[in-house]
């Protein structure tokens, strides 16, 4: 038996944040009691519905009814997966927590490795992707690209192709609660507060059942959220752009001034002149909005608006009546 300082058995959460995922549920209770059958914990499952709008709710709270150990953190609205990942660490008390989508590409049978390697005094235990299978060209090629970018452009070292998936010490889950930043790129934050690592390879699997939530937009807009959250890179790199713009008009206006006091050719007309604006405008738009996407942030943050907000919370501890709004903050 594993017990804690306090000679009690130890305690793992499992936080799952969800939105219209009402057909997998099942099977994901099913497997991931299954999995944590001989670990000698004792188990907490969050279920966090980000505003679903299916029959998510419904089933969670069915699930709740039949077994204690479930908790339903209902929000108001659809606050984006980064969000409700927070608000399900906000309430989970477990020495160690392990986050895992509900869709079921992330085996829950791994999670007895996590406690083993955890056991062994990792505060981090994560899952990297060593294949992808049911995915797109298009999305393993974008994925595979924007990891490493965003590895090199970063201020820390950001693990590539490695997800939410993963289980963190309480120590380690007290630290990254500590950042209530709005724009928030889980992904970065856990590279962010250190502590020790252990990462692991495995085969993600193809959904079996329902659909992807993240569009190409969803996704491009996480990419953003990445690069601008964890690296300046693109505000220096839009200031070398116009440096070397500048320089390059200033030589080709040597250049032509030259030609027509040695040579008397004429100025180019139309033609060139309409390239060269066209070129600069689109330098300048894209500068702008370099400084755009990070000025929107700050305008952001110093809002001082809560992170998310709940509806309700169902299980045997928790109730609508104590709801911990410090935790939203």
């Amino acid at each position: 038996m594993t017990l804690n300082k306090n000679n009690k058995r130890q305690l793992l959460s499992i936080v799952t944040p969800a939105y219209n995922e009402s057909n997998v549920l099942a099977e994901f209770y099913r497997r991931i009691i299954q999995s944590l059958e001989n670990t000698n914990l004792d188990i907490e499952l969050i279920y966090v519905n980000d505003g679903s709008k299916d029959d998510t709710s419904n089933v969670m709270h069915q699930q709740c009814l039949n077994d204690r150990r479930i908790t339903v953190i209902d929000l108001t609205r659809n606050f984006g997966k980064e969000i409700a990942l927070t608000a399900g660490l906000d309430y989970a008390s477990g020495d160690a927590i392990v986050i895992i989508d509900v869709d079921l590409q992330d085996p829950p049978e791994l999670i007895p490795e996590f406690i083993k390697y955890w056991q062994e005094g990792y505060d981090v235990v994560s899952a990297r992707r060593s294949k992808r299978h049911g995915e797109s060209v298009f999305k393993k090629l974008s994925s595979f690209i924007f990891y490493r970018l965003l590895s090199r452009l970063s201020d820390i070292q950001i693990p590539e192709d490695t997800g939410d998936f993963r289980l963190m010490s309480r120590a380690a889950v007290d630290a990254l609660l500590k950042i209530r930043e709005r724009h928030r790129y889980m992904k970065g934050l856990y590279a962010w507060i250190g502590f020790s690592h252990k990462c692991i390879d495995f085969e993600r699997a193809p959904r079996s059942l329902g659909s992807s939530k993240w569009s190409f937009w969803k996704l491009l807009n996480l990419a953003v959220d990445g690069l601008t959250s964890f690296s300046v890179v693109p505000l220096k790199l839009a200031t070398i752009i116009g440096i070397l713009t500048a320089v390059i008009s200033l030589a080709f206006g040597c250049f032509i001034l030259m030609k027509k006091i040695l040579f008397g050719d004429p100025v180019a007309g139309y033609t060139s002149l309409v390239v060269i604006i066209t070129f600069l405008g689109s330098v300048q738009l894209l500068a702008l909005g370099i400084i755009g996407e990070y000025l929107g942030r700050v305008y952001n943050e110093t809002k001082g608006r809560p992170l998310y907000l709940i509806k309700d919370i169902h299980n045997s501890i928790y109730s609508q009546s104590n709801v911990r709004p410090e935790n939203e903050s």
